[in-house]
């Protein structure tokens, strides 16, 4: 097993901020620093999340396919892996941010999500401005605007997440022990801003040709160099992570005219109804992983890992050597997760 220090590895990928729960962004250049000797062409970033990685990976030029299961995800893979030229221009962001009057503007979340996660007057905003990027015809154009918009509603929520009803922890007037209020009430505008321009800087072309995917992981052939993994995590104490639970109101803007449909609407906060998956079910995720490693077993397997999870990283060991692979592991300094009472050390498995 072999120790890196975070704070010796030169920062090689630029790429926009992010609060997206299990960002590997922090561990970027580390896991870079770890497989860069491999030697590979194509790369497949399977649960593609932020896109940091598979950014990381255009950067060093190889031919990138990014995939995520959730579509607002793969959006932002197209942003920013797929697009290779397209940015938002002062033009884009002026027909963005105002009203027009041959647009007729639904007001879907401002009647939907009243004191839930929002105000009434950036519930609003956001009816407006979801309406105007639909109206935008270069799918990535749009998909950068799509962007910047996921991020100034993360920025904006208490825990970056949209898992309870908790407007009332950013109004009110308490002293708080977490969190940015400053944050939280600077207005959608002046975040959606600053987004657009650090997605704008990130877009770049590696004169190769990248895409973007919103596929399960299952329905993908083997036909890459080289596979980096990283799937919803789940504890030693069997707690998934479940992003459609966590992020069900970005992937309700990316479905705008369906959003009304997919509502559970027993729960309080209005999420998404949750379709389950082996994933986020500790009886299952060991099944998911074996059968995961051997659909690519002709591939180089990079896997992101903590060191507390199910399964076990021996029990991963054994499916990598079962399918004929030689196995080293990559620990970095210890860190703490956001949300997590203990600390727990980020692993990265790579299977040859």
């Amino acid at each position: 097993m072999f120790l890196f220090d975070l704070e010796e590895i030169e920062v090689v990928a630029k790429f926009p901020t992010t609060r997206y729960q299990g960002s590997k962004q922090k561990y970027a250049d580390w896991i870079w620093h770890c497989i860069q000797h491999i030697p590979f062409e194509t790369a497949l970033d399977a649960f593609g999340g932020t896109g940091c990685i598979a950014h990381l990976l255009k950067q060093e030029g190889k031919t990138v396919t990014y995939n995520d299961i959730l579509k607002f995800n793969s959006i932002i893979g197209k942003a920013l892996i797929e697009n290779d030229k397209e940015i938002i221009t002062p033009e884009d962001l002026s027909f963005i941010l105002r009203k027009h009057t041959e647009i007729l503007y639904p007001n879907f979340i401002e009647e939907t999500f009243p004191d839930i996660y929002f105000t009434d007057e950036e519930n609003r905003w956001l009816d407006v401005v979801i309406t105007n990027i639909r109206h935008i015809q270069n799918e990535y154009k749009q998909a950068i605007a799509y962007f910047a918009l996921f991020q100034s509603c993360i920025i904006k929520r208490p825990y970056n997440l949209f898992h309870r009803k908790n407007l009332y922890v950013r109004m009110q007037d308490v002293e708080r022990s977490f969190g940015n209020k400053t944050t939280w009430d600077t207005p959608f505008v002046t975040h959606y801003k600053n987004f657009i321009e650090e997605a704008n800087n990130a877009v770049f072309s590696n004169e190769k040709t990248n895409i973007s995917l919103n596929y399960n992981i299952f329905d993908l052939s083997n036909s890459y160099d080289l596979v980096y993994i990283d799937t919803p995590y789940i504890s030693d104490k069997g707690v998934g992570v479940d992003y459609l639970d966590f992020y069900h109101f970005l992937e309700g803007i990316v479905n705008y005219d369906k959003w009304n449909g997919l509502i559970d609407e027993k729960s309080k906060h209005k999420r998404l109804k949750l379709n389950g998956s082996d994933w986020t079910n500790s009886q299952k995720i060991e099944q998911s992983f074996e059968r995961l490693i051997h659909q690519f077993r002709d591939s180089i397997l990079v896997i992101s890992y903590r060191s507390d999870g199910i399964p076990s990283i021996e029990k991963i060991v054994d499916f990598l050597e079962a399918s004929n692979k030689s196995v080293t592991i990559y620990e970095s300094r210890v860190m703490k997760y956001v949300l997590s009472t203990k600390k727990s050390t980020e692993i990265l498995i790579t299977g040859r």
